[in-house]
């Protein structure tokens, strides 16, 4: 399945778009950019991320990657995400994107990232430079 076909399968019907009673943490991150606003439930047991959802009102692109995403990281520990960037949303998952849908791709990542700031309470605040290497 080409990266495209995989991004609109994925918007069309995302599985893990939802919200959880049960979360941990949940982080609603906005993009002013292009007005896409998502809401992350993560659920972490022992440093490793257990369960994950979403919800908000995205692109169809945003939608996509965040689902993606998400559905990849189950199972990781958090410390390990934190260290995730967009090479792991193109390399790892195959997702390619054109430059101009680059922010799209990642912010889903973004947002996973400061769910897990917010439940460290370590006072850290990652931003599109911090997902956007290279």
């Amino acid at each position: 399945m080409s990266s495209n076909e995989l991004i609109a399968a994925y918007a069309k019907n995302p599985p893990n778009k939802h919200a959880m009673d049960h979360a941990d943490i949940a982080h609603r991150e906005e993009n002013r950019l292009c007005d896409d606003a998502l809401t992350v439930f993560l659920v972490i047991r022992d440093g490793i991320l257990q369960d994950a959802s979403f919800t908000g009102e995205t692109s169809m692109v945003t939608t996509a990657c965040a689902s993606l995403t998400l559905e990849s990281l189950i199972g990781k520990n958090i410390e390990e995400i934190l260290s995730l960037d967009e090479h792991y949303i193109r390399d790892e998952l195959g997702l390619s994107v054109t430059h101009r849908r680059r922010q799209a791709s990642v912010f889903g990542m973004l947002a996973i990232r400061n769910a897990i700031h917010r439940y460290r309470a370590d006072e850290m605040t990652d931003d599109f430079a911090s997902v956007m290497r290279g």
